[in-house]
């Protein structure tokens, strides 16, 4: 079965990937900006919103190839947290569909390691996998605070956060165990001096999740890479500084046209 997919707007493709425990429904102030100028792919990644039931393994080969297989080719692809993880998978396997990638609050490896002193600890995933089989929802809204915290718009980011948490229903316990292994164990790092296309590494300063340095630092490794940090942005900057990140995209998706 194939992953749910959603068409909007007019003009180059760009597909818009979600992150751990949402679906593309959280891009919803993005795609209102947007919509004017690209024609949008919403996906909705394995195990997650309306794609619960595809029936399709929560790996960074299969979810790639998966929303390949919907999108069109030659599309910028945009890819939030996890859905970056998957985005970089695909440019560096399958670079001649991808025109260009886009990172928001994404790093190729999540966790902190003796070469990598910009992740997170390790434990930070492993208790949330452990947690998940005890309490899904209150784990669930602990992440959320995570990915709010930070932002100058904290408390506006984690209600819009929340409120699309379980608009499609809970994500299974499985598919959310096997997104912060995802997590936890990927390292793409090696990848990045082979990219192919140009790329746009968009951090929150105030990310709690994903530091900025350790996307600085990707985009030091990948050719044709420009970094971009939001002053007042947090782990979601697409919510709350929305006009930011749009404006952002815009002016990448033109140098790549």
């Amino acid at each position: 079965m194939n992953l749910f997919h959603e068409v909007r707007g007019q003009g180059p493709a760009l597909v818009l990937l979600h992150g751990w425990a949402m679906h593309a429904g959280i891009f919803a102030p993005l795609v209102s900006r947007l919509e004017r100028d690209f024609t949008l792919h919403l996906v909705d990644l394995p195990g997650h919103g309306r794609s619960r039931d595809a029936g399709l393994p929560l790996t960074l080969d299969h979810a790639a190839q998966a929303v390949a297989d919907v999108v069109p080719e030659r599309a910028l692809w945009l890819g939030w947290s996890l859905g970056g993880l998957v985005a970089l998978q695909a440019a560096a396997t399958m670079p001649e569909r991808l025109r260009g990638l886009v990172m928001v609050a994404a790093s190729p490896r999540f966790v902190r390691y003796d070469d990598w002193p910009q992740g997170m600890e390790a434990s930070v995933f492993r208790t949330f996998a452990s947690e998940l089989q005890r309490d899904y929802r209150a784990t669930l809204d602990r992440f959320l605070m995570l990915e709010a915290q930070g932002s100058e718009k904290m408390r506006d980011e984690l209600r819009l956060l929340r409120a699309e948490a379980f608009a499609h229903g809970e994500p299974p316990t499985a598919a959310l165990c096997d997104g912060l292994n995802l997590l936890e164990d990927s390292d793409l790092r090696g990848v990045l001096p082979t990219l192919a296309m140009p790329s746009l590494w968009i951090a929150g300063r105030r990310d709690r999740l994903v530091s900025p340095a350790a996307m600085q630092a990707a985009a030091a490794l990948a050719p044709r890479a420009s970094f971009h940090q939001i002053s007042s942005g947090g782990h979601a900057p697409f919510l709350t500084q929305v006009d930011e990140v749009t404006d952002t995209v815009r002016a990448f998706a033109e140098t790549t046209a």
